[in-house]
């Protein structure tokens, strides 16, 4: 693979620890959720083969998208060696938080310790017709389930047997098994604002900053809501734990387009985008998502020839405040497609952000 050489980074822009990408591995009507599935672990191995350090997958229920991710990363992991895979996000409304402990635990060892989850506590209760409604509202039970998984995966106790009929002998210490020593330390908060940031810290976990924000200022764009986002982590951070805070990942949109074809079909992605938001890129049969939340704002879309790009992506500062950035694939995109755009990036961009690939 020819690298192209890297330029001088600005001041503020932080060299790029790791270089990932996030995938909905969705499937269409036409192919079928088998085939679909497939093309997700044949993308990771490629992206393993490029030198991308990390592969994310997104959750969604009851759509064109993978539903449960942890089987995902158990096959994936015995397709590749060395690429991180993980979550982003799992909201954890609709979690019960010890069977994804149990799940997290098997997986996370069956693929070498490769796993990191990163997870919500965003007030969404979309799906409480189907898993059930509780007495408190959709954050708040988002948190303490949180905390319990946190404490789980800890390797805590969760319950003493106080009495016969329940499973084990009378004194039995209960905590998850398998247990994975270290997954604590690879768990993320996903962030769409600075409170939730704050809290990811607080909590001692680490941070990854998604493609949609609320709560920022007028007139703030979103890189600049997003630097501000990762400054309050790592400020909270170090005030609560007294050492240098874990790296932050940002998920960003960035389609370098090699060809004049590409470049279109990437205007014609940012159109849509900023015209549809969240609705962007279905694949066919996918069901239209709820109106954006009022309030809030959706990433931009790095796109153009790989000189515009490159310049783009320099002097954004939610990018160049982070560590590692995660690229956003387009959910309608074909395998193919995908393939394609991260070559492209690996090839041009990517050199330019200060990153080095891992072959």
């Amino acid at each position: 693979m020819t690298i192209a050489a890297p330029a001088a980074l600005p001041a503020p822009f932080r060299p790029k620890r790791r270089l990932g990408f996030n995938t909905r591995v969705s499937f269409n009507d036409d192919a079928g959720p088998a085939q679909g599935l497939r093309d997700g672990i044949e993308l990771f191995r490629t992206a393993e083969r490029l030198g991308y350090q990390s592969g994310w997958a997104y959750q969604r229920h009851f759509d064109h998208y993978l539903s449960s991710p942890l089987p995902f990363f158990a096959a994936a992991g015995q397709h590749t060696k060395h690429i991180v895979l993980g979550s982003a996000v799992i909201p954890m409304r609709y979690q019960d938080p010890i069977l994804l402990a149990e799940a997290a635990g098997t997986t996370d060892l069956l693929i070498g310790g490769r796993l990191e989850l990163a997870i919500s506590t965003g007030a969404n209760g979309a799906f409480d017709a189907v898993f059930g409604t509780v007495d408190t509202d959709a954050r708040t039970e988002a948190k303490r389930r949180q905390a319990r998984f946190l404490a789980a995966i800890r390797g805590e106790v969760l319950h003493v047997v106080d009495k016969p009929g329940q499973g084990a002998p009378q004194g039995a210490e209960l905590r998850v098994t398998p247990h994975s020593p270290t997954l604590r330390s690879r768990i993320r908060q996903g962030s769409a604002s600075i409170g939730s940031a704050v809290q990811a810290a607080e909590l001692g976990i680490g941070l990854i900053s998604g493609t949609v924000q609320h709560d920022h200022a007028e007139g703030e764009s979103f890189g600049e809501y997003q630097a501000r986002i990762i400054e309050a982590y790592r400020t909270t951070w170090r005030l609560t734990w007294g050492t240098e805070p874990p790296p932050v990942a940002v998920a960003a949109s960035i389609l370098v387009g090699t060809t004049a074809e590409l470049r279109e079909k990437y205007a014609a992605y940012d159109l849509e985008r900023r015209t549809l938001g969240i609705a962007a890129s279905r694949p066919k049969g996918a069901l239209a998502p709820p109106s954006q939340p009022v309030g809030a704002q959706i990433s931009p879309v790095f796109q153009g020839t790989p000189d515009k790009v490159i310049e783009a992506v320099l002097n954004d500062p939610g990018l160049a405040a982070a560590d590692e950035v995660v690229l956003f694939l387009p959910p309608a995109f074909s395998l193919a497609e995908n393939v394609r755009l991260l070559t492209d990036l690996a090839k041009t961009v990517a050199p330019n952000l200060g990153w080095s690939p891992s072959l």
